[in-house]
């Protein structure tokens, strides 16, 4: 039992610094995520909305992020809802689209139905190679949606879609999506800041 629990500890400790390295390395392409966020914030001030799209563990993010547009990820912030949906539907669309068509079709289905001119999209993607967030890229470039990726693994095929990318530099599932989660968390906040900064400026 002493054996066991002093692994577990030492696996715990190694899946930390790993994290910490990643994350470290991120802090040098600061860059790409302030030219996400930048562009994300641009939309969303013209009235467009953000769509978020992912699969396993990135639709998990994809359903986080939009409820925290929805709703509001700082307990002490109050402020008006920000418009963001996930393409990750309920089980009767899901099913529905993987028996009717392909799975593969799903979020373009989705995106074709509810994403207007003006918006904008984040896929989620660790490989970078998910066919159906490749398909919801390829239709928003058809439907003047600005296209933006949280991507893993060099980027992969949905990077040449992309109008801007953050990519972690990992090929490790879960480093990525936790860099992923935090580049997500500094949109989320960096938007809510701009938004009481604004509110607080009409009141002047």
């Amino acid at each position: 039992m002493i054996f066991q629990m002093s692994k577990i500890k030492t696996e715990l400790q190694n899946q930390l610094e790993e994290n910490i390295i990643v994350h470290r390395k991120i802090l040098h392409m600061s860059n790409d995520i302030v030219d996400v966020i930048s562009n994300i914030q641009k939309k969303l001030k013209k009235g467009g909305k953000i769509l978020f799209c992912g699969n396993g563990g990135s639709a998990a993010d994809a359903q986080h992020l939009a409820a925290e547009f929805l709703i509001r990820l700082r307990p002490h912030i109050n402020r008006n809802p920000i418009p963001a949906l996930t393409l990750t539907q309920d089980t009767s669309t899901l099913t529905a689209c993987g028996n009717d068509y392909s799975y593969d079709m799903l979020y373009a289905r989705t995106l074709e139905s509810i994403g207007c001119s003006g918006d904008c999209l984040l896929g989620i993607t660790t490989s970078g190679n998910s066919q159906n967030v490749y398909n919801a890229m390829e239709l928003a470039k058809e439907m003047n949606i600005q296209a933006f990726g949280f991507l893993g693994a060099g980027g992969g095929k949905v990077l040449e879609l992309c109008d801007e990318a953050f990519i972690v530099p990992e090929n490790e599932t879960g480093r990525i999506q936790e860099c992923h989660i935090t580049a997500g968390h500094a949109l989320m906040e960096h938007i809510e800041d701009e938004l009481i900064e604004k509110k607080y400026m009409s009141l002047q």
